[in-house]
């Protein structure tokens, strides 16, 4: 891994250590395959705490927290009331995806240096799409590399995480991370984690095999599990529908792109994987490993990670102001109370999301909000055939990738200087007259800018300064680009719908939460940004941090007496 920015053993420095609800015919597995352990009275030896749990909520904006907040009664109102809540956390750079996002949380830096730009980007050299996570040494525990998306790994994270530090100074320590996609568990397991698990359609939880080992030893710690959730789905196929009826009133019927979405329960095409029962197997999966691995019961500190993929996937394909979305809303929150309830004393628990996200526009459109609307999707041929006449081509020098415009040849790949430069520059000009687009620079020119200045609160940060944070070098598009708020392109009803990465606060606000077993709830209500969970958690747990993180620790008042180290 020479590409990893922060060294293993710049991070080895010092380590101090003080010492899902049945629905219509499918239950999810009772979470209490063993009795859950009675919490141990805090005492001086257990007031440090021993065990790290990172939840994040995919596509969980700080507004449908805020949405959602009075009516929670499980996990998330345990959060919610009894937390440290920073309602106004950000995910602070521009292009707001799940990979990038992610690679925030644990890491303490922006995606400028963590690498990860985008879920995925081209290649110049081949013209080819390149995967967040690409790993071309690695194999598929379930045997199929062609699934998912494809082969995966760590290679492309250009940055340490807390995880990797605890690891690095104490390698006793146990790293686990579970998801309902690779990008979510990866990232918060880390380089160095002892394993990262994703749910896979038709096999159950899945992660990467790397050289010289096997996958029946990387699925060991869920093969048990996985059977057991074969055998139930086998017995009974599960399904989806109403558990409240103040989400089945907000069925509807909208027409999108030529197409009829009609919003009710059960889906006009049921998939598992669109629906809560996603989030509740992840949270099945995470007491697994929590209880089989020991977690923060062994002597020193452990971390868990649950990135919990069913709001994205609601999100997409529904919408986030539906019948689909509330159901989502209050049975994650019940499956989050279950999980809570088995975590042992010793534990601390933060909450994030990877971005926010948005409601389908047609939607918006009838609610107050005339200016949403799905762009022209013909808007990019026309510039393709005004720069074929332009420059003499046979062929468009634009595609769309990586969340911007790529500038190549006919194969996509990258065209020589000084002719791709004069592309570009065109291009731009045709780009920024275009009334539905807000932002367009071109990679080099953000690269050759100087970061946003430390101090600068995400709130106040410009459009442009947003777009810095996500610029990386041969990894972002040739022309970085953002629509203007409230504007999408394409959409299909039973694919997606509705989606995210912009720079707009309700893709870039979302809620921060830390708490623990005992915990008095506080409200902060100044921006703090996810970069800034990693160098808050490490003091906590006795862990040094490297020395040039962008983000800055936080005084939470938390178990153990750790304060933030002088000037950071």
């Amino acid at each position: 891994m020479t590409r990893v920015r922060t060294t293993f053993a710049a991070a080895a420095a010092l380590l101090t250590l003080a010492g899902c609800g049945a629905v219509q015919g499918w239950t999810p597995a009772a979470q209490a395959q063993t009795p859950a352990p009675a919490p141990a009275p805090a005492t001086e030896a257990t007031a440090r705490p021993t065990l790290v749990v990172t939840l994040v909520i995919d596509q969980f904006s700080a507004n449908l927290f805020n949405q959602y907040r009075d009516d929670f009664t499980g996990g998330l109102a345990t959060l919610a009331q009894q937390g440290r809540v920073h309602a106004n956390g950000f995910q602070q750079h521009g292009l707001t995806e799940t990979c990038p996002g992610h690679s925030t949380v644990l890491t303490g830096m922006n995606p400028a240096r963590t690498g990860i730009p985008a879920n995925d980007w081209v290649d110049p050299a081949t013209g080819k799409e390149v995967y967040c996570l690409f790993s071309p040494v690695n194999h598929l525990a379930h045997g199929d590399d062609t699934t998912d998306n494809g082969v995966v790994g760590t290679e492309q994270l250009e940055a340490t995480t807390l995880a990797d530090w605890l690891k690095a100074a104490s390698p006793q320590s146990r790293v686990f991370a579970v998801s309902g996609k690779d990008r979510g568990a990866i990232n918060l397991n880390g380089h160095k984690g002892d394993g990262a698990y994703w749910y896979t359609v038709g096999f159950g939880f899945t992660t990467y095999v790397e050289p010289g080992q096997t996958a029946e030893a990387r699925l060991q710690p869920v093969a048990a599990l996985n059977s057991r959730i074969a055998e139930r789905l086998r017995a009974t196929p599960p399904s989806w529908t109403y558990t409240r009826d103040a989400c089945r009133n907000l069925d509807g019927e909208w027409e999108i792109n030529g197409q009829t979405f009609r919003s009710s329960l059960p889906p006009q095409r049921f998939e598992l994987d669109t629906s809560p029962i996603l989030d509740e197997l992840t949270l099945e999966a995470a007491t697994e490993l929590l209880e089989t691995q020991q977690l923060g019961r062994r002597g020193v500190v452990d971390m868990l990670g649950v990135s919990l993929s069913g709001t994205d996937r609601i999100g997409h394909t529904f919408g986030t102001q539906g019948p689909e979305m509330c159901e989502q809303m209050h049975r994650l929150d019940a499956a989050l109370g279950r999980f809570l309830e088995r975590l042992p004393q010793g534990a601390i628990v933060v909450l994030t999301a990877d971005h926010g996200g948005s409601d389908f526009v047609e939607r918006l459109a009838v609610r107050g909000y005339p200016h949403a609307h799905r762009g022209d999707a013909a808007a990019m041929a026309r510039i393709n055939e005004t720069l074929k006449a332009q420059f003499g081509l046979d062929y468009g020098p634009l595609s769309l990738g990586g969340s911007g415009v790529m500038v190549g040849d006919a194969e996509q790949k990258g065209l020589p200087e000084p002719l791709r430069g004069r592309i570009l520059n065109a291009a731009l000009e045709l780009l920024r007259a275009n009334p539905d687009i807000a932002f367009a620079e071109s990679r080099d020119v953000l690269l050759a800018e100087p970061m946003p200045p430390a101090d600068l609160t995400p709130d106040l940060m410009t459009v442009r300064q947003r777009m810095r944070l996500s610029a990386v070098a041969q990894r972002s598009p040739d022309i970085i680009t953002a629509l203007k708020e409230n504007v999408v392109m394409g959409g299909r009803v039973g694919r997606t719908i509705s989606g995210h990465g912009t720079p707009w606060d309700y893709d870039r606000r979302v809620p921060i939460i830390f708490w623990w077993p005992g915990a008095q709830g506080q409200e902060r209500f100044l921006p703090i940004r996810t970069i800034d969970i990693a160098p808050t958690l490490a003091p906590i747990i006795g862990v040094q941090t490297p020395a040039d993180l962008d983000g800055r620790c936080i005084d939470l008042q938390a178990p153990g007496g750790s304060v933030c180290p002088t000037g950071r």
